[in-house]
């Protein structure tokens, strides 16, 4: 009398704990960044011991803006605000290529993703720092080949 219903409810249970489990493993996300800016300074190829290098270099992106309630275009003052964007490059071949040939002042557009993360400071302060971590370079030349 009781079991017919008891194996319904174990089946539907069942059924639901296995949608579960197949709409997490099947579930996507994106993680994407693309920048178009300048280099801040010369890259730095850096290794910790028993990892693999990686090149570092800043990048700045610009935003700009007019302020003021005029309907023309010209009217208002200009703002600008800059960010600043901390890139590492570990792709072996990238790495390597990013090290030789971007440049201070040199115009490029990144893609990559964001990464989030914890380091020590030289006092033993526990800091945190956000990375782009670039799978594609074009340097300026090819920026605008492709405009």
């Amino acid at each position: 009398m009781f079991r017919r219903p008891l194996l319904q409810v174990l089946h539907q249970f069942v059924r639901h704990e296995s949608e579960i489990a197949s709409s997490l493993v099947l579930e996507r996300s994106l993680n994407r960044v693309q920048l178009l800016g300048r280099v801040g300074q010369d890259p730095v190829m850096r290794q910790v011991e028993g990892k693999n290098p990686v090149t570092i270099f800043s990048l700045a992106t610009n935003e700009m803006w007019r302020s003021g309630d005029s309907e023309e275009y010209q009217m208002g003052d200009v703002s600008q605000k800059t960010t600043w964007h901390r890139i590492s490059v570990f792709r072996p071949g990238l790495r390597d290529v990013a090290y030789q040939y971007v440049k201070k002042g040199a115009r490029i557009y990144v893609e990559g993703k964001v990464d989030y993360g914890e380091y020590m400071d030289k006092n033993n302060v526990r800091r945190q720092a956000t990375t782009i971590i670039a799978d594609n370079i074009f340097l300026s030349d090819q920026i605008k080949e492709k405009a």
